[in-house]
């Protein structure tokens, strides 16, 4: 059988498990997520045994180790893993709940319904919880899942996805193990039949850089939910509480430097350099972090700092690591026409005591997110309340931010007359 057939019988043997997936009740779902959190938990050495080959691969490639970090497995993360997808199943389930209702002039009843989107393809970099949060959504949502990551996590997604196949298989109910599939193949002409399934595949939901989301953005016939790179500022106000500034600034930046929430820009207004820099430069140099700075910044840098000449590329990079591009600004209106410019619209944050700055500040930032006195961290499903997420999207059809279950699905109508007839 070719790539491509492989592929297409998959997302074949998808479509009929979203069929069957969709009428069921939630307490069947439910017991089969919980089913899927235990035999997670009770296969975990095989699953860090699987995970310790990629690693080892990844190591010998010269992986960063910030990229390994968000590779690796072991017993706790699997363990949190486990616990997102408990989370999942306490949820409400979305499917079925009426977003609007009412009678028409002439007695018709109307409602709008939420709905599966039927089948969901994610493609996605070298971050295997992403392989149980997604099965995780999607079955709660009524959704079959079509796992596509990188192959230098093969062989950890391959272990979660046969453990959660096989828990599938045993709890019964009638929830079909090929509502979670792993699409067959390492290379890229796998990727690519994926995103030509149109008819199959529902929607394709792609999570990684900038090149992976561009590629499929520009290849696939099948839908696209853009998630973005996360290019996040945290802009310094004049009006700041400079400890509460540091702090937030530290936290963003170096809490998981390998993330895409992470902060990978500061902005600070010039009637506070002064004051902040060498405080927030000498923090963020006890953490490791280097500052690409400009020359107002650099002018600030002091004993602990490690503080580099900033170029143009610097602006627009999402560093995924401990490196920090900065900048003074002369307002507020300054911070929001640099992050318009080189932004992803993922997160910005704004440190201010102001609440006429914080106000203009989430009026003019167009970003999924905007804190106002908080990490940029906090841009998160679980952070959100909403168990785990899909991805976060930063495009503004057809879900922005963070996706959690209603994200996942569509919805249709329901009208219920009496013998209704339409004139002529």
């Amino acid at each position: 059988m070719s790539s491509q057939e492989q592929v297409l019988e998959v997302a074949r043997r998808a479509r009929q498990a979203a069929a069957e997936l969709a009428p069921l009740p939630r307490a069947v779902k439910d017991a089969a997520l919980n089913a899927i959190a235990d035999a997670l938990v009770a296969g975990s050495a095989r699953i860090v045994e699987a995970n310790a080959a990629d690693v080892a691969r990844a190591r010998e490639a010269g992986t960063s180790e910030y990229m390994i970090d968000r590779l690796s497995l072991t017993d706790e993360r699997i363990a949190a893993i486990a616990a997102a997808v408990r989370h999942v199943a306490s949820l409400p389930d979305p499917v079925g709940e009426s977003v609007r209702g009412y009678t028409l002039p002439n007695g018709l009843e109307l409602r709008q319904v939420r709905v599966p989107l039927g089948v969901v393809g994610i493609i996605y970099e070298g971050r295997p919880n992403v392989t149980v949060d997604a099965a995780a959504l999607t079955l709660k949502s009524g959704n079959a899942v079509l796992l596509r990551g990188s192959s230098s996590a093969y062989d950890s997604n391959s272990a979660l996805v046969e453990v959660m196949r096989a828990a599938l298989a045993d709890v019964g109910g009638g929830v079909p193990a090929d509502a979670i599939q792993l699409v067959p193949g390492r290379d890229r002409d796998s990727v690519k039949h994926l995103m030509r399934a149109r008819g199959l595949v529902d929607v394709l939901i792609p999570r990684g850089g900038a090149s992976l989301i561009n590629s499929v953005v520009e290849e696939s016939t099948v839908p696209v939910i853009e998630t973005g790179t996360g290019n996040c500022h945290v802009y310094v106000d004049a009006a700041a509480d400079l400890d509460m500034a540091v702090d937030i600034l530290v936290n963003a930046k170096t809490q998981r430097p390998s993330v895409c929430n992470a902060a990978e820009t500061v902005l600070v207004h010039r009637d506070i350099a002064e004051a902040f820099l060498p405080r927030a430069l000498r923090a963020l140099g006890e953490k490791g972090v280097t500052v690409h700075g400009d020359a107002a910044v650099r002018a600030h840098a002091g004993e602990g700092a490690t503080v580099v000449e900033a170029t143009e590329e610097d602006w627009g990079t999402e560093y995924l690591s401990l490196d920090l591009a900065a900048a003074v600004v002369d307002s507020l209106d300054d911070a929001v026409a640099h992050i318009r410019r080189y932004g992803s619209a993922h997160t910005e944050a704004i440190v201010t005591t102001s609440q006429s700055a914080a106000r203009r500040f989430t009026a003019l930032v167009d970003s999924a997110a905007v804190m106002v006195n908080a990490s940029t961290r906090f841009t998160d499903g679980e952070e959100f309340g909403f168990g785990a997420e899909i991805g976060i999207s930063t495009q503004k059809l057809h879900a922005r931010g963070p996706m959690g279950l209603p994200e996942l699905t569509s919805t249709k109508y329901i009208v219920t007359g009496e013998g209704h007839l339409k004139g002529a």
